[in-house]
């Protein structure tokens, strides 16, 4: 696992791949942040980060899946997938290692923005008058959304050998997982009697959730369950080729 942990980190940074991802999010985000009127904290008059862990799921929804195209599309494209099904290691270690670059990529993306929390620890009326356990706990829903979109993004990757159909297809079941449960809540089959079931069911619920400062036991299964599923949905697409 560890080499194509290592394979996949150096093709992210020996291109512009990963400079890309990590320039766009860290520039988006401060312009959302210090910059346009309708989200900044300057403008808003309250010293906290509620902007950048509400509009950071929207951004990941395309910036992971632009990530994790690549990740089985190309080595189909290029045929390069054979030869590394030919070396001595399993399908799990396979897409472990693509699974934890594309995760780590994303989580180096988030370690800038630490920067931010600084600034506005020091913008207050009183510098660190501030929920640093609320931010704390937000940070840690980020990754494990980070997580859960990657390992979606790394299932959509096995399935073509198009970059652009798999980062579709990836952005798709990212925002239906992560947003239509909330609305097929609020369908008349399912309102008054069932809808709270239908919502836990979205990464959502369980994001907002852990954002909230609170670690439930419940929310760190979900999570884990949701990447263990789509990984292991990856290992038995890879598998296609034996079949």
């Amino acid at each position: 696992m560890l080499p194509i942990f290592k394979k996949e980190i150096n093709a992210f940074f020996s291109s512009l791949i990963g400079y890309i991802v990590i320039g766009v999010f860290l520039v988006l985000m401060g312009l959302l942040l210090w910059v346009f009127p309708e989200f900044s904290i300057i403008e808003g008059g309250y010293a906290n980060l509620d902007t950048l862990f509400s509009v950071s799921p929207m951004v990941f929804m395309f910036l992971i899946p632009a990530v994790t195209m690549r990740s089985f599309a190309e080595e189909k494209q290029t045929g390069t997938i054979e030869l590394l099904a030919t070396r001595p290691i399993t399908d799990w270690q396979i897409v472990g290692g693509k699974f934890l670059a594309c995760f780590a990529l994303v989580a180096f993306a988030l370690l800038p923005t630490i920067l931010y929390y600084v600034s506005v620890y020091q913008l207050g009326a009183t510098p660190g008058n501030l929920d640093s356990g609320g931010i704390l706990g937000s940070y840690i829903g980020l990754l494990f959304l980070a997580a859960a979109f990657s390992a979606i993004g790394v299932f959509a990757s096995s399935l073509t050998n198009n970059q652009i159909v798999a980062f579709v297809l990836a952005t798709f079941l990212c925002f239906f997982s992560y947003l239509a449960f909330d609305y097929l809540s609020r369908l008349p089959i399912f309102f008054g009697k069932t809808d709270d079931i239908v919502q836990s069911v979205g990464i959502a619920y369980h994001y907002d959730s852990v954002s909230r400062g609170v670690l439930d036991s419940r929310d760190v299964i979900y999570f884990l369950s949701v990447i263990s599923l789509f990984l292991a949905a990856t290992v038995l697409s890879l598998g296609r080729r034996r079949w």
